[in-house]
Formats: C-alpha cells, structure tokens, sequence
C-alpha cells in the first residue's frame, strides 16, 4: 500500500474508535478523514471522494445502511461497514445496499488493514474491467458474450452469460444472493435461492469449477457468491 496514496473516511459516531482507527490507519501510511455522523458521512464522500469509507451502521442520525444507500446514488467509492450486531440480515442488507465488505466489531486490526488493502485493490475493477477474461484455459470474451474452454465454444444460455458477467466484472465481492437475482432476473425477484444456486451449479460444471475447491466461483454459506478468478 503506497504510503500517504489514499484516504480512508471513517465515518462513526463514537468518538474513541475514530481516534483508535486514526491512529491505526496513519502507521500504515493512510491518511485518514472523519466523520461523526451519517449525514456528514455522505456530504464528506461528496466534497472529499476518498478512496474508501469505513462505515458504522449503528450511527445516531440516520442508519448506516441508508447512508450507504445515499452514497450509492452519487460514488461507488468501496465501503467497509463496521458493525456490532452480530445479525446476518442486516450484513445481507448492507452487502445488498452496495457495501463491499462488511467487519463485526470488535475487529482485529490487521485483518480490517487486510480488507481495505483488498477493497483498494479491487476498486479498479469497478470501471476497467478487461474485455477479455482470462482464467487457466477459460477465455470469457465479454463484448461478443462467448465463452471458450481450451479453445472450444462452450454453449451458454443468455442468463448463464448474464449471471456470468455480474461475476467477472465484481472481482473479489461478495455479491448476495438478492443481489445476483435482481441484475441477472429482474427487480421482481430476490428469494428464489433454489434457482440462482440451480445456474451457479450449470456455470460451474461448463467452468469446470469444483464447487468443494474452487478456483473461480466460491460459496459465501448463507449469504451469496464471490468470483475469487
């Protein structure tokens, strides 16, 4: 990570943890913005872009997953929430609002420092994501919507290259299974887990992906897929 090359909001009303977080974001050579509420959040994100925002959900203006929702209209800045609530619904609900990772308070700090550093990586990807994609013999050409395994077709339905591209081009995030339904089917649909792993299951088989040892398609237990190629 080069050091002083992005700056992380945090945006948390608990003072103590901002001044820890500071703390230990600058020794890792990060410059660091804060924010003591959700309101404030999003106008930060607005006025400064930084590289990434650390969010709490548990804000006392407004809830953090409405400020990532509000975030979200203007930025697609990657954004970690921070959470105490140990529920897996309201980390569904945030992934599904366009957070890309999520961390459960109380955090060690090497493993947030490993997450940002992957979030940052990842960030790129957002908007260059390479034509083609290549992964072994693989070759995912998305602009003419073939795929070739070893140099052979492989024949793909219009929603397995649909589903196909939501992966490729969300490298590294966990991507819901609420959320893989709604851009591959339509808004009309978010419950319908038994029909999303039903294609995942096909995607890999024609991938030659081992769902037990994967190497392109991972299995998040309970809450969505992350494409890991």
């Amino acid at each position: 990570m080069s050091t002083g090359s992005h700056r992380i909001l945090i945006v948390d009303d608990e003072r103590a943890l901002r001044l820890a977080l500071r703390a230990a974001l600058q020794a890792r050579g990060l410059q660091v913005l804060e924010a003591s509420s959700g309101v404030e959040g999003a106008e930060t994100v607005a006025e400064e872009r930084p590289d990434l925002v650390l969010l709490d959900l548990g804000l006392g203006d407004v809830d953090g997953v409405e400020v990532l929702t509000r975030i979200r209209t203007f930025s697609d800045v990657p954004v970690i929430v921070l959470t105490a609530r140990d529920d897996r619904d309201e980390k569904v609900a945030a992934l599904d609002a366009g957070a890309d990772d999520y961390v459960t308070k109380p955090f060690d700090s090497q493993e947030l420092s490993a997450r940002i550093r992957a979030a940052l990586r990842r960030a790129p990807d957002r908007h260059d994501v390479a034509p083609r994609v290549v992964v072994g013999d693989i070759v995912i050409d998305l602009p003419s919507h073939t795929v070739t395994r070893a140099g052979e077709r492989v024949p793909m339905t219009r929603t397995e290259l649909a589903l196909l591209e939501a992966f490729v081009t969300n490298p590294g995030r966990l991507l819901t299974h609420r959320w893989l339904l709604r851009t591959v089917w339509g808004e009309q649909y978010g419950t319908e887990i038994t029909y999303l792993r039903t294609f995942v299951a096909q995607l890999r088989r024609k991938l030659g992906d081992d769902a037990a040892h994967p190497s392109m398609i991972a299995t998040e237990p309970g809450m969505g897929y992350r494409w890991l190629a």
